[in-house]
Parts: structure tokens; sequence; C-alpha cells
């Protein structure tokens, strides 16, 4: 029988449990998805611990926003799809069907052709990341030359692909981490400076120093509380902050009078919204697959763990690392 993982409950990736579980059948506007490989995502973590943007309707439930296999079945309506051809899930609201699993039914629209030339585990490992740094980074903040942005944990996957597309615009990418090993890393990435974050860093200070004293155009920050009011006194007129996380665990209050000073404005971001819409889906889609065929985008594997792993491979994903790239599951199947 098909595997499935779910918890049984808010209590975080250590309640998951494999089961076994009936084939599911795809309903009107569904395909179903044979899986070959998944992906973890620090959305799927929030949702396990009910600090997302969205919750679970009951339990047990399956998490996993991001998948790569091979249309397994069609449901009624249904059109643009062939069985047998390579796939990969787009992050959406997907209430308890995610895809930790053998086969799952997906919404047709949330599905994008694999790029060529990709392994199932490359194709599961692409579109969270490079998708949700897109929108903020070329189509809301239009970044390019001239331009400042500040990426913070910029070794996390989405940060690190905020610094890969924004240096493809020819922007100025600032970004900041903790660990000094990681500069680098960061600098090959597309960072035009690195900003080492000690409990004493004055943050504003150094951007300051990297843009000339223009402040920074755009913010790219997953962190939560303990970041924003460090790197506010820097914001240039008109900036924007994506808000996208709260790694630090706490949600910030604003910096209002950097804020109004600089007339800036602060918006929380979920990459869902933009999938969502069928106009921004399609141009995410076709940046990313035009830029992975073009070689300026690559996926970035840090490990792959079985299917029976999942457990392991969220206890290795939940300590600092000194590896960066996705963690992926491969199931196995072909």
């Amino acid at each position: 029988m098909p595997r499935e993982w779910v918890i049984h409950g808010h209590d975080g990736w250590q309640g998951l449990d494999l089961i076994e579980a009936p084939m599911p059948q795809p309903g009107p506007g569904q395909v179903r998805l044979k899986i070959g490989a998944f992906a973890l995502n620090w959305g799927d973590m929030d949702l396990m611990l009910d600090r997302y943007s969205f919750s679970f309707p009951s339990f047990p439930a399956r998490i996993g926003m991001e998948a790569a296999g091979v249309v397994d079945a069609l449901g009624e309506g249904v059109t643009g799809w062939e069985i047998g051809q390579h796939v990969g899930t787009l992050p959406y609201f997907y209430d308890n069907d995610g895809t930790s699993a053998d086969y799952a039914c997906v919404d047709a629209r949330y599905l994008a052709p694999t790029p060529p030339g990709l392994s199932p585990v490359e194709a599961a490992s692409i579109w969270m990341q490079f998708m949700t740094a897109y929108y903020p980074v070329m189509e809301l903040a239009r970044a390019g030359p001239g331009t400042s942005m500040l990426v913070t944990a910029a070794t996390g996957t989405a940060g690190n692909a905020a610094l890969h597309i924004g240096r493809l615009a020819g922007a100025n990418m600032i970004g900041t981490t903790r660990d000094p090993g990681s500069v680098d890393y960061l600098i090959d990435s597309g960072a035009s400076h690195v900003i080492v974050t000690a409990d004493d860093t004055d943050i504003a200070a150094e951007i300051a120093k990297v843009t000339n004293g223009q402040g920074v155009d755009a913010v790219f920050d997953p962190v939560g509380a303990g970041m924003i009011h460090r790197y506010s006194p820097a914001l240039a007129k008109g900036a924007q902050i994506f808000f996208y996380g709260t790694l630090d665990g706490e949600f910030p209050t604003l910096p209002f009078v950097d804020m109004f000073q600089a007339n800036a404005t602060f918006k929380p971001y979920s990459l869902f919204n933009y999938v969502e819409d069928d106009a921004a889906r399609a141009r995410g889609v076709a940046f990313v697959t035009q830029a992975l065929a073009d070689g300026r985008l690559a996926p970035q594997i840090d490990r792959v763990y079985p299917m029976d792993g999942y457990r392991d491979a969220w206890a290795y994903l939940s300590q600092p690392r000194d590896s960066h790239g996705k963690v992926v599951i491969a199931t196995g199947q072909k």
C-alpha cells in the first residue's frame, strides 16, 4: 500500500508517523502524482507547530509543500497534462493534503512541468526556493542597477535564492549571516556585501557603509522580532520590507519612527498568494524555468534521505549545519 507521513496534532516533526494508506483518487480538477521526491521547508515546521499562515482543519494531516514525480491519474475536467508526464508541485494552501507521501492528489493549477535534465530530487527543490524570492526581488522591489536590497538569514534557501536572482538583475545585494564561515558562500551566491551579525554588530551602520549612506531600498526578512529594529535606521526613502517568516519565533513590533522617516512600508509576504493568481503564477514559473535552462540558476541540494528517514531529516535540518541547500526525501519510486 502507499505510504504517507502524517501528524496527529501540533507536535512538530517529532510527532510524525509513517503509515500505510489507501490509494488516493483524484477529484475534479485534480491530478494524482506518483511522487519520486519531496523537500523539507521551514514553512512545514511552522505548520506542524500551528504558527503558519494557515492551519490544519483536522487530524491526522499530511504535510509537505514541494514534491516532484509523474502524473499518475487525471481527475474529471483536467486538461493540459498527460499520464507519465514529469511535474513538480508549486506551494499553495493545501489544507491536510501535503506531499510527504508516495502519492498525492494536487489541484492541477498548482503543477509545473519539470525543467529538462533535472532528477526528481532536483525538481523537488526548485519551486519553493526560487519562486519565494522571485516576486519580492523582481516584481515588487524591481531590483536592478542602482538599487540595494538587504537579505537577512541569507544562508537559508529562500534568502540564498534572493541573492542569486538579485545578482541576475544587477542589484547591490547585501546578505547577513551569523556564521563567518558562510561569507564566501554568500559572495559566490550573489551577495555584493556580507554582514556578519554578532550581538554587538551595528547592522544599520554596516548597511550605510556599503550603500554610500543611501540605505536599502528593500529588505527580504524571515527573522522576526530580533532583526527589524537593527536594520530599520538604514531604510532608504520608500523602502519596502518583505517579511516572510519568524525564525526567531516571535513576530516583530514595527519600528514606526524609522518607517515614518523613510516613508517605508511593511509587507507580510506569502508566496502562496502569488501562486493562486493565474497570471502571477505563470510569470514566476516562466522566469524560473528559463533561468534554470540558461544555467543562471541551479538546484542546491544539501542532503537526501530515504522515505523512512523523514524524522531523521527534520532532526538534521533543526540543528546548526555547516553545509547549505535543500534537504530532500527520495521515496524510491520511479
